[in-house]
């Protein structure tokens, strides 16, 4: 069975054809800053490699780039969409109603709609490839993987807003969780890696969104962000934790509308807000050459999750392994650097000579005295999605 998987993040597009359930990779490829005038297109298969830098204005563009990719007369690896037996579709939101896969319909297309307002980053994204690829790939079934789903473990004491009941009981406010898939991925790895199955684990998803989250028995059992994707650490353009007492001085004293604050908030904060640049990469350049602002961003996007990794061990009561992944977390030596700085009274120690090794496969970057692991695990989404989309189609 070949499976396509459409992975669309806020700023980017990753995608995977496969054919299951052997898991052997067809082709895989990136849509990488989508919006700029220099976003980056990859194309990868046993045969040929293409990189293309050009102008993708939005999410429907790169749909279709990838798709030109795929059918390409001399390079690509279809002669036809027929020969796509289904497209996994990575959903961002999809509240307390979706926590298994699902075949999509009108109906769920409806509903992953009506939950745009909560994750206006990435529903609206997500909705764009399920269309684009009904319209290109129309022979092919189409399923919906929900981020939300693996945090469906959560207790209700940490999920639970401390607001009237009825605001939880009544109208489903509550921390949901995202990056699901990406977190289920890498822990099941690291728990197969430390052969204890009721590890301790805290998984640090870097990218353009960002999520930590604390693992128990293989069940996430707390998370970073919340009723939307955009609380907790310091993102791409999203400003994680904020006072909501800001939000009404806003408003009222300094004359912003509701619809500007959540612009401003999701779209123009985190490290572009701080720093003028939405790329980690540029960030860090520009850090080196002494640029001040961007050396406070990182420092205080470290910090915040150094804030959360503490929380975190006394929720576990414990911790056996922090894991690094996605994006940044994979291949931001500098960042790992920063968040496991000055952590001794955890028995946390970085090897700094393996953490500056240049790698794309999993690895452990603790030194040997370090009592807690340090793992960069490459996250494979894409890999987790087709297995889940496989079992519902068989």
């Amino acid at each position: 069975m070949n499976i396509l998987i459409i992975n669309s993040g806020s700023s980017s597009i990753k995608y995977q054809l496969l054919e299951m359930p052997s898991a052997q990779v067809i082709c895989t490829g990136m849509i990488e800053r989508i919006g700029s005038t220099k976003s980056i297109s990859t194309f990868k298969s046993k045969d040929y490699r293409i990189e293309n830098i050009s102008k993708i204005t939005n999410h429907k563009e790169g749909i279709e780039r990838i798709t030109a990719l795929l059918l390409d007369s001399e390079k690509g690896v279809l002669y036809s969409t027929e020969e796509v037996d289904a497209i996994g579709h990575r959903v961002v939101h999809g509240g307390s109603e979706f926590t298994e896969t699902t075949l999509i319909d009108n109906e769920i297309k409806n509903k992953i709609k009506l939950f745009s307002p909560l994750a206006p980053l990435h529903n609206p994204a997500n909705l764009v490839g399920i269309e684009m690829a009904e319209k290109i790939f129309n022979s092919a079934k189409q399923i919906a993987v929900f981020d939300t789903a693996f945090h469906g473990t959560v207790p209700v004491k940490a999920k639970k807003y401390a607001i009237p009941n009825e605001f939880y009981n009544e109208k489903g406010i509550q921390g949901y969780g995202f990056h699901g898939t990406s977190h289920k991925y890498v822990s099941e790895i690291a728990t197969e890696y430390l052969e204890k199955q009721n590890a301790k684990l805290i998984s640090i998803h870097l990218g353009n969104g960002c999520s930590i989250t604390a693992i128990k028995d293989g069940k996430s059992i707390d998370h970073s962000m919340g009723f939307a994707p955009s609380n907790g650490l310091v993102m791409g353009t999203r400003s994680g934790d904020i006072d909501h007492a800001i939000i009404f001085y806003m408003v009222n004293t300094l004359g912003y509308s509701l619809d500007e604050v959540n612009e401003l908030l999701n779209k123009k904060s985190g490290m572009l807000g701080l720093t003028g640049f939405n790329d980690l990469r540029d960030i860090e350049s520009e850090a080196s050459k002494g640029n001040t602002s961007c050396i406070l961003a990182l420092e205080m996007n470290a910090y915040r999750i150094k804030k959360y990794i503490g929380a975190y061990i006394a929720a576990l009561n414990g911790l056996d392994a922090i894991i690094f992944t996605a994006g940044i977390g994979e291949n931001s030596s500098l960042m790992r650097q920063l968040v496991c700085k000055d952590m001794d009274y955890f028995n946390i120690h970085l090897d700094d000579a393996k953490n500056d090794l240049r790698s794309s496969t999993f690895r452990e970057v603790n030194s040997i005295d370090s009592k807690i692991k340090i793992l960069v695990i490459p996250t494979n989404e894409e890999l987790e999605i087709a297995k889940q989309v496989f079992d519902l189609l068989s």
